[in-house]
């Protein structure tokens, strides 16, 4: 049986040396809590979205590939256990946590305060989205370029009026994404106004040769991966939060953006800059 003091001895602590956390390795915590079991079976179940391009998406071969199932695999790599990727949905994936369907969500889920309350959110976050816009090579070179312009949008999107605020341009809303973007196809706008997720989960498609994503996003909405709550202050919760400094401070991250080609994140970088580690003084540790 693996022991849950040899896990929480790895490397991937090291980020954490001299925190708070260290001290949560209580004998009676780990011989009933979820880390213990996960070592027990032998796998690790990890929620994913599973159609969600480059993020994590069916291969040829009908198993998940993408980001979010490369930092899965190191989170069972470290553990020295099988990964399941469990395709969820937006719809369920916190339900599944709650039920112990899986052990943790790695699956392009939005940090907030209401989803605090109810599942364990892993800190620190390990990528961000935000609106930007979608046009067709070399038609927008910023978002001053965008004033007065038609520029296709969902309806109720909270940063429409932002946007239409700071940079001018003639919103035209439709009620989805599909009428939105066949819109843009048509020629009726100059640009699609949405997620910046979601617009590169298009041009990674296949379908939008030709369009690119030519500007910044606005503001930065960050992607956590979650625990159960019970499990936050728990071994389960403390190896996670290690694994979720050591994909920033090591540059994992910014190695994942190059082998999936997505646009860089200014946001990834200011990360891995601010969290990374003094290698040298870890090794002396």
């Amino acid at each position: 049986m693996k022991s849950i003091a040899k896990v929480l001895s790895l490397p991937v602590l090291a980020a954490l040396a001299g925190a708070t956390f260290l001290a949560v390795t209580a004998p009676a915590e780990a011989a009933d809590g979820r880390l213990q079991e996960i070592l027990d079976r032998g796998t690790v179940r990890v929620g994913v979205l599973g159609a969600f391009k480059p993020w994590s998406f069916p291969s040829t071969d009908g198993t998940q590939e993408g980001i979010e199932i490369d930092l899965a695999k190191s989170v069972a790599d470290t553990l020295g256990v099988n990964l399941e990727p469990v395709v969820v949905t937006s719809a369920n994936r916190m339900q599944f946590l709650q039920q112990g369907k899986i052990d943790v969500i790695i699956g392009g889920m939005y940090d907030t305060a209401e989803r605090r309350k109810i599942i364990g959110i892993i800190e620190p976050a390990y990528w961000t989205s935000g609106p930007t816009l979608m046009a067709k090579e070399g038609a927008i070179a910023s978002w001053e370029d965008i004033k007065d312009k038609p520029v296709c949008a969902k309806q109720g999107a909270n940063y429409n009026k932002q946007v239409q605020r700071e940079y001018g341009p003639r919103l035209v809303a439709f009620t989805g994404n599909t009428e939105g973007k066949a819109a843009l196809r048509a020629g009726k706008c100059v640009a699609w106004l949405y997620d910046d997720a979601s617009i590169m989960a298009d041009l990674a498609s296949g379908e939008w040769d030709g369009y690119e994503m030519p500007v910044s996003v606005l503001f930065n909405n960050p992607w956590a991966s979650a625990v159960p709550i019970e499990e936050l202050d728990k071994p389960w919760g403390v190896f996670m939060t290690g694994m979720a400094y050591r994909w920033q401070a090591e540059g994992t991250l910014l190695e994942l953006e190059k082998k999936w080609e997505v646009k860089p994140s200014d946001w990834l970088a200011e990360q891995h800059k601010r969290l990374e580690w003094d290698e040298s003084y870890l090794d002396g540790q």
